[in-house]
């Protein structure tokens, strides 16, 4: 994952404003499992189909913004629940 430091620093969850931070490797690999089988859907309510290369887990640890080709997906309908994964992070 190649989001710098100070990048992070300044990011924010577009919901509540609340701080974001990288979410570990088993967060990570926990959503990508799930998107395969194809349990996981979007705020927006949209089936999540693609495999995803890191996440920003809100500070709540509620939400998870997707981040693919090292971009960040900060789009409130594109934020997956954590709850999906079995449990909050």
């Amino acid at each position: 994952m190649a989001l710098s430091p100070d990048l992070l620093e300044i990011l924010c969850c577009p919901e509540n404003r609340t701080p974001l931070k990288l979410a570990d490797a088993a967060q990570v690999k926990a959503l990508n499992e799930a998107i395969a089988a194809g349990t996981i859907k979007n705020k927006g309510g949209e089936a999540v189909d693609k495999a995803v290369d890191a996440g920003l887990v809100r500070e709540d640890g509620a939400i998870l913004y997707p981040v693919r080709d090292d971009i960040p997906v900060l789009l409130i309908e594109e934020g997956i629940q954590t709850a999906q994964l079995g449990a909050a992070s």
